[in-house]
């Protein structure tokens, strides 16, 4: 049990060296010791606080990168609208166009179909004119064919002359 239960000059002689080494040690390198602790102590507070400012400054730049995409697709949408508005525009101003201008060339065909009917009939007016002259004359020259009945003819149509 010896072993187990130290001496009163051993716990002495470790007291003092203890006491001895705490005073040497708070003397010499306890300051030193606290500075450095205060001085890492001060660079994690400070890295904290730059860690807290770029994390704000994260979400402040994240906020105004969502604002940018918002706007941008904005301007997407409007810039599609108006694309698709002046398609739209420009596709019926090219209906309007073709329908004027095929109601124009059907008036066009129109008129000159008739003018072309005009002309027609015109011509088959002299040709039958001409074609009735001839038959006439034909008809004439064979009924007329005795010196007697050209004196008859003519009195005949001098007599209808009066009546009109």
């Amino acid at each position: 049990m010896e072993l187990l239960t130290p001496g009163i000059g051993l716990i002495a002689w470790q007291l003092l060296i203890f006491l001895t080494l705490f005073f040497v040690l708070r003397k010499f390198a306890w300051k030193g010791i606290l500075s450095a602790l205060k001085s890492r102590e001060d660079e994690i507070d400070s890295a904290l606080k730059m860690a807290e400012e770029t994390r704000a400054e994260m979400a402040k730049l994240k906020s105004d990168n969502e604002k940018l995409l918002a706007e941008a697709r904005a301007e997407r949408d409007e810039i599609l609208k108006t694309a698709k508005e002046t398609s739209n525009r420009l596709v019926e101003e090219a209906k309007a166009k073709a329908s004027e201008e095929a109601s124009k060339i059907l008036e066009d065909a129109r008129e000159t179909l008739a003018q072309e009917r005009a002309t027609m009939v015109d011509g088959l007016k002299k040709e039958v004119a001409s074609l009735s002259i001839g038959i006439a004359e034909k008809v004439m020259k064979k009924e007329l064919a005795a010196k007697g009945a050209h004196t008859d003819l003519v009195n005949e149509l001098i007599s209808e002359a009066k009546l009109n």
